[in-house]
């Protein structure tokens, strides 16, 4: 693949991820990260593994099947090097619901890494930072942590 081929490929995948999490697919979360280390302040040591990656999922409210949320991802910043790549961005998160107002409900940062595999780019890494948190009542049973300063 050319440079430009592969961080479309890359950029494709941290698209992807958002897609998957709004459409409530969230085997499809798990399987996409299946191969990489999940990594957040909470967990600094990473969860490996679908079943696990998935199982971090387990607190996402969905309502007829999707969360009713719509994850913006910008600022994207790919790095490549070899058989390996990093990429930077950043994600706000709004939601909506009948008795829930259009707001943004958290704002963070991706740190990624990928490597590349025979049939095509992967997650290596997912480090979920978030900066922002706001009224996460109505998308999470439980509140994340915030990323340090």
């Amino acid at each position: 693949m050319a440079p430009a081929d592969d961080r479309t490929a890359i950029a494709a995948l941290v698209y992807a991820y958002a897609e998957r999490l709004d459409a409530g697919d969230l085997d499809g979360v798990a399987a996409l990260l299946g191969d990489a280390v999940w990594r957040s302040p909470a967990r600094p040591s990473g969860v490996r593994g679908a079943d696990a990656i998935r199982a971090l999922y387990a607190d996402v409210i969905l309502y007829d099947g999707v969360p009713s949320t719509q994850h913006v991802v910008s600022n994207l910043v790919v790095e490549l090097a070899g058989a390996a790549a990093t990429a930077r961005s950043r994600f706000t998160v709004l939601q909506a619901r009948p008795d829930f107002p259009l707001q943004p409900i958290a704002a963070g940062r991706y740190h990624d890494t990928f490597a590349r595999a025979p049939d095509g780019w992967r997650f290596a890494e997912r480090a979920v930072l978030l900066d922002l948190a706001g009224d996460l009542s109505r998308h999470l049973r439980r509140a994340p942590s915030l990323s340090p300063p």
